[in-house]
């Protein structure tokens, strides 16, 4: 079973990723900041990561920067309010595949999850 790791300071946006994720096939691991989602992908290496942009102790931006160097391979889908093109640009640069607008449609959210398996 493929695991994802969800790194949202937000508890709702979590627990409703994780519900569709789960019913996706992934095991779910969850971050609620930057350092705790380093952390959680150096320790259990997950085989994709749901990222928030806009999370504290780094960011999101900053986690990816780490993890292009760490782990240039790990498939990360973006998660963010931020729809500035310069911002879509600079996580695509660092290794994003997936780019995801909040409020993240669950429906959008389940196919881009289905296809990551």
């Amino acid at each position: 079973m493929p695991t994802l790791l969800i790194a949202d300071d937000s508890m709702f946006q979590r627990f409703q990723a994780s519900k569709i994720a789960k019913e996706a096939g992934f095991t779910v691991l969850e971050a609620k900041d930057g350092e705790e989602c380093l952390r959680i992908v150096r320790e259990h290496r997950p085989d994709a990561l749901l990222l928030d942009l806009n999370m504290p102790d780094p960011g999101g931006i900053a986690v990816m920067e780490v993890l292009s160097r760490e782990l240039p391979g790990i498939r990360i889908c973006v998660v963010t309010a931020d729809i500035q093109e310069t911002t879509r640009a600079r996580c695509m640069e660092l290794g994003a595949c997936v780019f995801l607008n909040k409020p993240v449609d669950m429906g959008v959210l389940r196919q881009t999850l289905a296809a990551l398996v």
